[in-house]
């Protein structure tokens, strides 16, 4: 295995920013300066980073992270956002995957005041303006962008709009849990933790009491999670145009 020395920019670097206008998508990779690193486990981390004259993001986007090692090797990541747009910081939950070299270096080298290239926000699939209401359904890592949702709803005073399904293996492996489940979200853990009322897998029996007229649905998880929660909304009456999906995998 070769190891990537990547360049690290401290807080002292010179920053160059571009500024798009508020409402236009990004013209251009920016400068973010990692202002907290709080570390979840043995295999997460949340990094809250601060971006100058930032557009406003929507729940549901999410921002390219871009490394460049010493010799002029770059890779590069797209990660969910956890913050509501009010946020001034942009928070990222990262699942510190097995011989990620992205994700490894966030989770292990990243301190406070690096600066880290970004480019976002982007998507306009995925996303929630917090006007209608709405039903998440998400596995794993895939509550990242529901809980900028969730953050969205209860700035606006309109916690009611929304609902949330999730599940996980363990309730460590679960991103946000308690925050979950303090806003009420239903949520499962597969190896039968939290006692039966938590055990097992969500099915279209666990989702149905959540579904009401109107709903939009965003599922986010991986390709076999979103695959079978979209089976289950769709036995459940919901209409194929009414179901958005972000699915993620193993990087190419």
């Amino acid at each position: 295995m070769v190891t990537t020395t990547w360049e690290i920019r401290g807080s002292n670097s010179d920053t160059r920013v571009t500024s798009p206008q508020p409402g236009v998508g990004p013209t251009g990779w920016q400068q973010a300066t990692v202002r907290s690193v709080a570390h979840r486990g043995k295999h997460a981390v949340i990094l809250r980073l601060e971006v100058p004259q930032r557009t406003e993001h929507l729940p549901g986007q999410h921002y390219v992270i871009r490394l460049t090692a010493e010799d002029g090797y770059v890779a590069q990541r797209s990660y969910s956002l956890a913050s509501a747009p009010s946020d001034p910081l942009l928070e990222f939950y990262i699942d510190r995957l097995p011989d990620g070299e992205v994700s490894g270096y966030l989770a292990d080298v990243v301190e406070p005041g690096d600066v880290l290239d970004v480019r976002g926000p982007i998507g306009g699939w995925f996303v929630w303006d917090g006007s209608t209401p709405m039903l998440g359904v998400a596995g794993g890592s895939g509550v990242v962008p529901l809980i900028a949702m969730s953050r969205h709803a209860f700035d606006l005073g309109r916690t009611g709009l929304i609902s949330l399904a999730v599940s996980a293996r363990t309730r460590e492996e679960l991103p946000y849990a308690e925050e979950l489940a303090a806003s009420g979200a239903a949520y499962t853990f597969t190896r039968g933790e939290d006692g039966a009322e938590h055990a097992g897998r969500l099915s279209s029996a666990k989702l149905a009491p959540l579904l009401t007229a109107d709903q939009s649905y965003y599922v986010c998880g991986s390709a076999r999670f979103t695959g079978a929660a979209v089976s289950w909304l769709q036995e459940l009456g919901a209409a194929d145009e009414s179901i958005r999906v972000e699915s993620f995998g193993p990087s190419g």
